[in-house]
Parts: structure tokens; sequence; C-alpha cells
């Protein structure tokens, strides 16, 4: 048990092995880590993998992400998790076309 002073961080299990692992396994960790715990991730993933071409276009989760938020939010929201994605290799994105796809990962 330990008493945290305030701005002090407590790393988890999970944490620290993120903090010690090499660059690949990192991205690995992350990957793992948006799969089980952001739904949109774990979205955009399963339809690329169920589409014959592996191609997915931005605005159909746009879409869906502005039944619940403004345009504004529902963009910075797509924006962060193409960013995670990238990181992860979780999915490629082409800015021009807006498109998700696998192309650029396998």
């Amino acid at each position: 048990f330990a008493l945290l002073e305030e701005g002090d961080i407590m790393l988890t299990e999970e944490g620290r092995r993120f903090v010690s692992a090499e660059p690949e396994e990192r991205k690995q960790l992350f990957a793992a880590a948006l799969l089980a715990h952001v739904p949109l991730a774990r979205m955009v993933r399963q339809v690329l993998e169920e589409r014959w071409n592996h191609r997915a276009s931005a605005v159909r989760f746009r879409d869906e992400l502005e039944d619940h938020m403004s345009p504004e939010y529902a963009e910075d929201t797509l924006r962060t998790l193409v960013a995670w994605g990238r990181y992860a290799e979780l999915f490629g994105y082409d800015e021009e076309a807006e498109q998700f796809s696998l192309e650029e990962v396998e």
C-alpha cells in the first residue's frame, strides 16, 4: 500500500511492462490495450478484417460518432484513433482518401 502525493503516478503491472518493453513490444501491448478498452478501435479493425478489400471510409465512423457528440468532437476523436491505430499498427489511414485500411500494416 502506498500513499500518493498530489501529482504522483502509480503504475500498474501492465504499465511497468510497457515502460520496460522494447519499441516493438510496446506497440503490441498498446494494440492489445486499444482492442480491449476502446470499442471504436475494435469496430474499425473488425470492419477492415471483414471487408474483401480491407478498406473502409472514415465517414462511416465519423457519422456514427456524430450520433453521440458534436461534429468537432467526433473529428478530434477520429483523429486520435488514427494516431493510436497507426502507432499500434492496427490499421493504416489514407488522409487524402479518408480511408482506413489493413494494407499498410500487413
